[in-house]
């Protein structure tokens, strides 16, 4: 859930064998050969882990493509499309909830969370998805929604059924301030939603309140209660058995809240949904969730190859974040928001928080993105409404040269842009139907994938009604059309996830920042051994000349030749005289 976010058969509990399952279930097999291992985090730890190197693409399940023309994508239609991705460049996918769901948050309300919700199929067609990946050499991430349930899932059903159920502290549930045997009295305390209004609803059958950090419809689950974890925790063998190689945990910061129930302080002005502005104090990233991150880590490594953990973890600053990795053995990625959210081409910003994340203290590994689900798309966010191609070309080389684990959101290799309702009466997102018009919602970057200029751009039969319109703008930014392009968004991708897998420096090399103090172009070094790659992006509107000086870095012969350049550059270049058009991204060979 960015924002952040976003059970009718039992989590499997985690004395259960996997042999057993395994057995009776070949896809399982499909990352690993063999039972699970009780080797630690760091014994594990080898600096050729897969996730390294991998470049993992967010498919929103809905909007990917539909196989059977009810207009709603499901994972037939994303087995289908395996051949793209492994064509593209892809390593693994990364799936937003594919559960049983009421859908009031698209998914991350769960009502089940060991079955698959039938408009995206069955587990058979699950498990055939993770065999056909692995057969390209793909893997299969789940989300880990943690923080909350559907109030449709059987635990708090039984939860909310009476004040002795033995569920009943597997949320929170607390008496209101001033309720009396008439009156429910008002919220514990002034703790607020994210998606709006107090985070606290009354429940007039047991005469108590429940806390839910976002939609009424998603209430918290109490952390501190160890049959809570042991269920959740269950849940990660069930997937690891079914092949997952390993999880994005959802709104992991919000996992725990201040058992003295303290007022979080206010902060000026008022949000979309007319609330005053608050600071989550007392609801976010207390020290508790670094106990369930380790935790979490012992389960999965318990399991075969290299099992990633990645997080939402959208801190305030780059101390916040390393605390994600703890000392090898909380979490390999946690994802960058700091560096998705700059939000304006500034090379000294970027220069700042690169240069921060390559030397946090816990040595651990970035994770780039730059659009996700929650997140308007780039395309928008950061072009100048005049060179918005060329601006996401640029920002692609940011991404995928860079060192670190880049994580694509679908159709961004394309060009996709943001494409809001322009009715309320056309919402489906409720923040986007609750904060009208100010907020409205994320609908407009989640609509389908665009493969071809034709009806519906592929995503589903010409004539059905997809669940999201097709932007207008399929007609020209689609795979059909920009595949037969050398000069399109999509080629610029597919050049540089190559150059990715089969350059030395830019696989595996160090970072290093030059020329600092540019107000417009940012540029590195990436070394390895002896081959070193240089890249620059002109950050303005303007053309620059830069001479730069690799001397200071033991290079004294420095002819630039060009890897991939946009706009094309010369086939060598002189590194005392480089010249940058507006936007320009520059990938060359030193030598």
């Amino acid at each position: 859930m960015h924002w952040t976010r976003t059970l009718q058969r039992c989590a499997l509990p985690l004395s259960l064998g996997v042999a057993a399952l395994i057995g009776k279930n070949p896809a399982a097999l499909a990352q690993s050969d063999s039972a699970p291992s009780n080797q630690s985090a760091a014994s594990q730890s080898s600096g050729n882990e897969w996730w390294r190197h991998a470049v993992i693409y967010e498919i929103y399940p809905r909007s990917f493509q539909d196989s059977n023309g009810d207009g709603i994508g499901d994972l037939k239609g994303i087995t289908s499309r395996l051949d793209y991705l492994y064509d593209l460049g892809i390593d693994a996918i990364w799936l937003t909830p594919i559960y049983p769901s009421p859908g009031v948050d698209y998914g991350y309300d769960i009502s089940n969370y060991t079955a698959i919700d039938p408009i995206y199929g069955t587990m058979a067609d699950f498990d055939h998805l993770v065999a056909e990946a692995k057969k390209r050499n793909i893997r299969v991430i789940m989300d880990y929604v943690i923080n909350h349930t559907s109030d449709q899932n059987p635990w708090f059903i039984e939860s909310r059924s009476s004040r002795t159920n033995p569920k009943r502290d597997w949320y929170i549930w607390r008496d209101g301030k001033g309720e009396t045997a008439t009156s429910k009295g008002e919220p514990p305390n002034n703790w607020e939603s994210w998606f709006g209004g107090s985070a606290w609803q009354w429940d007039e059958k047991t005469r108590q309140y429940y806390y839910h950090y976002f939609y009424v419809q998603q209430p918290d689950l109490n952390w501190r209660n160890p049959e809570v974890r042991k269920a959740m925790y269950g849940v990660l063998d069930f997937w690891m058995q079914h092949g997952a190689a390993g999880f994005r945990i959802d709104a992991v910061s919000r996992l725990f809240e201040d058992p003295e129930l303290r007022n979080d302080p206010y902060l000026p002005g008022h949000n979309a949904y007319g609330d005053r502005n608050i600071e989550h104090k007392y609801t976010d990233n207390l020290p508790e969730v670094h106990d369930v991150l380790r935790e979490v880590r012992d389960v999965v490594d318990r399991y075969p190859g290299d099992p990633v953990l990645i997080t939402e973890a959208d801190e305030p600053n780059i101390t916040e974040l390393t605390k994600m990795y703890g000392h090898g053995d909380e979490v390999q990625l946690p994802m960058d928001f700091q560096i998705a959210d700059v939000n304006q081409l500034s090379a000294p910003r970027f220069r700042e928080l690169f240069k921060e994340i390559e030397s946090n203290s816990a040595n651990g590994q970035p994770e780039y993105f730059f659009s996700n689900h929650d997140q308007r798309r780039q395309w928008d966010r950061y072009g100048d409404g005049r060179h918005n191609d060329q601006i996401a070309k640029m920002m692609a080389v940011l991404e995928l040269a860079t060192r670190g684990t880049p994580q694509m959101y679908y159709g961004e290799e394309l060009g996709m842009r943001t494409t809001d309702p322009t009715r309320i009466e056309d919402v489906h997102d409720p923040i986007g139907k609750r904060g009208w018009p100010k907020e409205k919602g994320r609908d407009g970057e989640r609509t389908p994938m665009q493969w071809t200029p034709g009806p519906n751009a592929g995503f589903t039969s010409p004539g059905v009604k997809p669940w999201l319109p097709v932007p207008p703008s399929a007609r020209e930014y689609n795979v059909q059309t920009e595949s037969q392009n050398p000069d399109s968004i999509y080629n610029a991708y597919k050049r540089l996830l190559s150059l990715r897998r089969t350059n030395a420096a830019l696989r595996d090399g160090v970072q290093t920042t030059i020329d600092n103090n540019d107000p417009d172009v940012f540029a590195f070094l990436r070394r390895d051994g002896n081959s070193t790659v240089l890249v620059a992006l002109n950050m303005s509107a303007h053309n620059r000349q830069v001479n730069f000086d690799l001397a200071n870095f033991g290079i004294h012969d420095s002819t630039l030749h060009p890897l991939y350049s946009s706009p094309a550059q010369p086939p060598t270049i002189s590194s005392d005289h480089v010249v940058l058009a507006p936007f320009a991204a520059l990938v060359a060979q030193v030598q």
